[in-house]
């Protein structure tokens, strides 16, 4: 379901993309805690990693976009938010980071907000 590019279910109508951004965001959470359980360098934390950098990827795409028709102040923050995300995840992946809390506490804030 993940899978489908983002840009092509942009025309659903808002609160549907809203839902299935936050139940992505609530999948890469899940993701996150069960690699939590197992340790930074587990399977499971290469692919909860993998997952959120995938998914921040496509958002920060689609808040690059000039059709997003979010505030720019706003897009710019998500769009910051996105890259520290990423870059906790590839500190995770290199084991210099098990910040799993931190990611996970960020995207609940985010999925919070599309409610």
């Amino acid at each position: 379901m993940y899978q489908q590019r983002y840009a092509e279910i942009a025309d659903d109508s808002p609160k549907s993309a809203r839902e299935r951004e936050k139940a992505a965001l609530q999948t890469a959470n899940a993701k996150l805690a069960a690699a939590k359980a197992h340790g930074a360098l587990s399977p499971q934390a290469f692919e909860a990693t993998d997952f959120v950098r995938r998914l921040w990827t496509i958002f920060i795409a689609d808040l690059s976009s000039d059709e997003n028709g979010l505030p720019p102040d706003l897009r710019a923050s998500l769009i910051s938010i996105g890259l520290w995300i990423r870059r906790e995840a590839d500190l995770i992946d290199q084991g210099k980071s098990s910040n799993f809390d931190g990611v996970i506490d960020i995207n609940q804030l985010i999925a919070d907000g599309l409610a």
